[in-house]
């Protein structure tokens, strides 16, 4: 009899409880197999502890550069801004920890809280000196694994970590609570709007505007929002559209040219979708 778990035998809490004290008396399960397993354990556990469990076992697999906050949606300081300037962002953004730059977002010199600044407000002493306030920097590579991060959060006591590419150029940072979203799903706090539009203005990309929209956003309401008439025939909503003409979960960072419209995953891990950026196409792209 085989100690690896059966793909149809032992459904139910009994089949799965025999199941699994066969592997303690056998061969070690691959990572497929405990994955397989949890999936057909509807009877055992709800939908969302299923989900945590499979976190747990893709925060093994994943690595940085796939749930990172790129570059270009990074909130920065910069070290010459003035007070009123830096007050600006903090409470525009709601975020407690900020990259601080030099001439530019390659020039990362250390991360500011926004805890620490207070500190400067409670004892005013003439002009602000940012270096006063500055932490140290945590650097890793983009095929960091989610967990030997994890680790590296505990010991250094550091929440925030800046992501560098092959040539030591900037690609965007990660946080622990970017982590732990992946094993619990995400974690909205007092800063998060409770529910959010689907689609809202962006900043211009390349000198064009652009609109945060949320990948459950429905067809028929991007639609009456751009005045367009994309086809729901085959999906429902946005994620859909981006995942079904891609043939397959994208990645964050990758985009799709669609109906006029170019579609740029801003959020996304290896389950679903969470949001896209979304402009106009130009002409040649069109």
């Amino acid at each position: 009899m085989s100690d690896k778990p059966p793909s149809t035998s032992g459904t139910g809490s009994a089949g799965i409880i025999t199941r699994v004290m066969r592997a303690i008396k056998g061969e070690p399960w691959s990572r497929e197999e405990i994955q397989d397993l949890l999936q057909q354990a509807e009877s055992v556990f709800d939908p969302e502890e299923q989900n945590m469990l499979a976190g747990v076992l893709e925060v093994a697999e994943t690595q940085v550069r796939e749930v990172m906050i790129p570059r270009s949606q990074m909130v920065v300081i910069e070290r010459d801004q003035s007070v009123d300037e830096m007050l600006k962002t903090i409470i525009h953004s709601g975020h407690s920890r900020f990259p601080v730059i030099g001439e530019d977002r390659d020039e990362v010199i250390g991360v500011l809280l926004a805890k620490d600044l207070l500190r400067y407000f409670a004892r005013p002493n003439g002009e602000l000196r940012i270096d006063d306030y500055l932490r140290p920097l945590s650097v890793i590579p983009e095929s960091k694994r989610l967990n030997a991060l994890l680790k590296e959060f505990r010991d250094s006591h550091n929440h925030m970590a800046i992501v560098v590419d092959e040539y030591g150029g900037v690609s965007g940072l990660l946080t622990i609570e970017d982590v732990l979203e992946e094993i619990v799903g995400e974690i909205d706090d007092e800063h998060d709007p409770e529910e959010a539009d689907p689609i809202l203005e962006d900043s211009e990309r390349d000198g064009r505007p652009c609109w945060s929209v949320q990948a459950l956003t429905r067809i028929e309401d991007f639609n009456d929002y751009f005045g367009c008439d994309l086809d729901d025939e085959l999906y429902d909503t946005i994620g859909g559209l981006v995942m079904h003409e891609l043939g397959r979960l994208p990645r964050r960072g990758e985009t799709l040219q669609f109906g006029n419209f170019e579609f740029r995953v801003v959020k996304a891990d290896r389950r679903r979708i969470d949001s896209v950026q979304v402009q106009r196409a130009t002409n040649d792209d069109a």
